[in-house]
């Protein structure tokens, strides 16, 4: 398969000072980059999955009539915050 490059991109030289000053010893500008560039990816795809497993999940517990209505969630939540300022110890100056 034949490689392919990516667009070029323009930054002030300020930054690319900057970006020289954090290669490490024999990294290229261009390894540095394209690391980056699969990083992202890597983790837009992992985001992208966290995202359509979490829906799947909303749509089969919505199916299966199994959740817990929000507002119990956070009156359950106010309650336990309630309690715990009620048994905190005062703090020391």
């Amino acid at each position: 398969m034949k490689t392919a490059t990516l667009p070029p991109i323009r930054v002030a030289p300020e930054f690319r000072s900057e970006l020289e000053g954090v290669l490490e010893q024999g990294e290229s500008l261009s390894e540095f980059v394209e690391n980056a560039v699969r990083a992202t990816v890597e983790k837009r795809k992992n985001q992208a999955e966290f995202v359509r497993r979490g829906i799947a999940a909303i749509e089969t517990t919505k199916q299966a009539g199994a959740g817990i209505p929000a507002n119990v969630v956070i009156a359950r939540l106010v309650a336990k915050l309630s309690a715990a300022r009620k048994t905190e110890k005062p703090r020391g100056r």
